[in-house]
């Protein structure tokens, strides 16, 4: 009989594998984070509820922004972090200004 046992390691690979896979990410003691890197938004779904912060970190050496368009904007320079605010109408599409093939997507619920 052979027995399977996973590495701390690797089990926390496995778990940023899904995230980067699609699934949404959930808010944690308030706050969302979206890692930009390779110029992508990680993981490119959010979901939040009104009123929690998502932040943005960018890993990338240029900056980026999170754009809607006709609505906000946040600019993210390289190696730094920036916030925004949860509303209730946040179901929103966004898009990185200086790069437009970067999208992400922001679900606000309950």
């Amino acid at each position: 009989m052979t027995t399977f046992s996973l590495t701390r390691r690797q089990v926390l690979a496995t778990g940023a594998a899904m995230l980067a896979g699609g699934t949404l990410a959930r808010a944690h003691d308030g706050t969302v984070h979206v890692t930009i890197r390779n110029l992508t938004f990680q993981p490119a779904e959010i979901e939040v509820r009104a009123g929690e912060t998502i932040e943005w970190t960018n890993d990338d050496p240029f900056a980026h922004t999170a754009t809607v368009k006709g609505g906000w904007e946040v600019t993210i320079p390289p190696g730094k972090t920036a916030t925004h605010v949860a509303t209730a109408g946040d179901n929103v599409d966004y898009y990185c200004r200086f790069h437009p093939n970067m999208k992400g997507r922001i679900e606000v619920v309950g």
